[in-house]
C-alpha cells in the first residue's frame, strides 16, 4: 500500500535510509580530473546522458587541457568535437564564453562561489551546485536534475514544479548533510527502478511509502497524469 510517511521530514528520513541501504556506493557519474573538466562535462549533460557525455569527453580533454584551449580554436571546431551531444552549437558557444570569462575575472581557474558560477554563461545553479560539491568541497545546495525532480514529487516530498523551487523546499526538509548524496541516491533509483516511462513499482524498496505507486494509486504525482 502506498502511503506517504505523516510528515515530510519522517518521510525524507525513512526513504534516505532506504536508498543508502539500497545504493552504498553511489556517486557521480561523470568522468574528469580537473575542475574545469567537471564545469564542461556537466555544461555538455544538460539534456544529454552521463554515459554519452564521457564517451566524448574521453577525446574532448585530450584535446583541451584548460580554459585557454577551448576559446583558443574556432568555434566550429568546438561544435565538431561535441557534435554528438544535444544542442552541441549553444554548447560550444557557453563553453567558450565561460572559459573566457574564467581567464579574464579568475586568473584561469574556476570560481569556487556560487554568485561567480553562475554568472558565467550556460550555467546554472544545477551545475554550479555539482561544481561546488565535487570540484571544491563546498555544499549549500541540492542538485536537481530531472530524477530528484521527478522522484521528489512522486513521493510526495514537495509539491514545487520547477528546479530551482524545488531546491529550495527540499533544503527545508532533507537534513544538511544528506544534501550531496540525496542527488546520488536518487539519481541511482531513477536509473534502476524509478524511470520517467514505466516505473518498475512492484520491485521498489520504497513502494509502500510512495503516493504515486502504480500498484495503488492511478495518478503519477510526478507530472499529474493518470499511469496508462
Amino acid at each position: 500500500m502506498g502511503t506517504p510517511l505523516d510528515s515530510r521530514d519522517e518521510q525524507v528520513v525513512e526513504v534516505l535510509d532506504r536508498l543508502y541501504d539500497a545504493y552504498p556506493d553511489t556517486t557521480i557519474s561523470l568522468n574528469f580530473s580537473t575542475r574545469l573538466e567537471l564545469l564542461v562535462a556537466v555544461m555538455l549533460s544538460a539534456q544529454c546522458t552521463d554515459e554519452r557525455v564521457n564517451k566524448v569527453t574521453a577525446d574532448l580533454f585530450e584535446k583541451y587541457h584548460g580554459a585557454e584551449d577551448f576559446v583558443s580554436v574556432p568555434r566550429e571546431e568546438l561544435a565538431e568535437d561535441i557534435s554528438s551531444i544535444t544542442y552541441y552549437n549553444n554548447k560550444s558557444k557557453w563553453i567558450q564564453s565561460a572559459c573566457q570569462t574564467i581567464i579574464d575575472e579568475h586568473d584561469g581557474e574556476v570560481p569556487d562561489t556560487m554568485k561567480e558560477l553562475t554568472d558565467l554563461t550556460g550555467v546554472g545553479r544545477k551545475t554550479a551546485n555539482v561544481v561546488l560539491q565535487h570540484a571544491h568541497d563546498v555544499v549549500e545546495g541540492i542538485v536537481v536534475d530531472t530524477h530528484v525532480q521527478r522522484i521528489s514529487r512522486r513521493l510526495g516530498i514537495t509539491e514545487e514544479e520547477y528546479p530551482e523551487n524545488i531546491e529550495q523546499d527540499l533544503m527545508t526538509v532533507v537534513p544538511e548533510d544528506d544534501w550531496q548524496e540525496f542527488t546520488h541516491l536518487f539519481i541511482s533509483h531513477g536509473r534502476a527502478t524509478c524511470t520517467a516511462i514505466n516505473p518498475e513499482c512492484s520491485d521498489c524498496v520504497l513502494e509502500d511509502l510512495c503516493p504515486s505507486s502504480k500498484e495503488d494509486h492511478d495518478v503519477d504525482l510526478a507530472s499529474g497524469e493518470s499511469w496508462e
